[in-house]
């Protein structure tokens, strides 16, 4: 794999780690920050449940922890049939190797709540669908990319922001940010 730019290593709890791209970095009150975005193209498994109201109707529920634990060599070995390897990352599961071409009834479109109020929607694009033990599963991959903001300090690994912390330094890198993306789009 050939890298295009400087990356750093995320790590979370148990020990997993992540390579991203640094997209940008920018000092703001003495502190450095980095807007970070996987090398590896993140991705979420979903399960196919029955609803309540209708049994011939179905909706996608995110997998557990537990859950992904058992269907975890089944996912991998799906995948590898399209050249895609799944890997146990921080932060995500991952997958390394060239996504298929979108097409247009593989995109799925969900509602996500953001203020409260306002529902933002995201698209996946569909990667495989499997069966484990007579339960339907189906990855996905956000089809825009999922960025990280992380505070990197001298000598030590880069932090991610907690929920607080975000909220706080947030107003502050957001002209940055905006400008970075701006000159990406022209």
């Amino acid at each position: 794999m050939e890298l295009e730019g400087p990356t750093i290593t995320l790590s979370d709890e148990t020990g997993r780690s992540l390579l991203c791209y640094i997209e940008l970095s920018v000092e703001v009150e003495g502190k450095e920050y980095a807007l970070v975005n996987p090398v590896d193209y993140p991705v979420d498994v979903f399960g196919w449940v029955e609803t309540d109201e209708d049994e011939d109707e179905e909706t996608l529920v995110p997998v557990e922890d537990a859950e992904l634990s058992e269907i975890f060599s089944t996912a991998q070995a799906v995948l590898a049939e399209q050249n895609l390897k799944l890997k146990r990352t921080a932060l995500s599961l991952t997958v390394e190797g060239d996504l298929p071409d979108v097409q247009e009834d593989d995109i799925l479109v969900l509602e996500v709540e953001e203020t409260g109020i306002d529902k933002e929607q995201e698209e996946y694009q569909l990667l495989a669908t499997f069966f484990h033990e007579e339960q339907e599963y189906s990855i996905y991959t956000p089809m825009d990319p999922v960025l990280f903001v992380v505070r990197l300090t001298d000598g030590e690994k880069p932090q991610l922001l907690s929920p607080e912390e975000f909220q706080a330094i947030q107003p502050k890198l957001q002209p940055y940010f905006e400008e970075h993306l701006f000159e990406e789009l022209e």
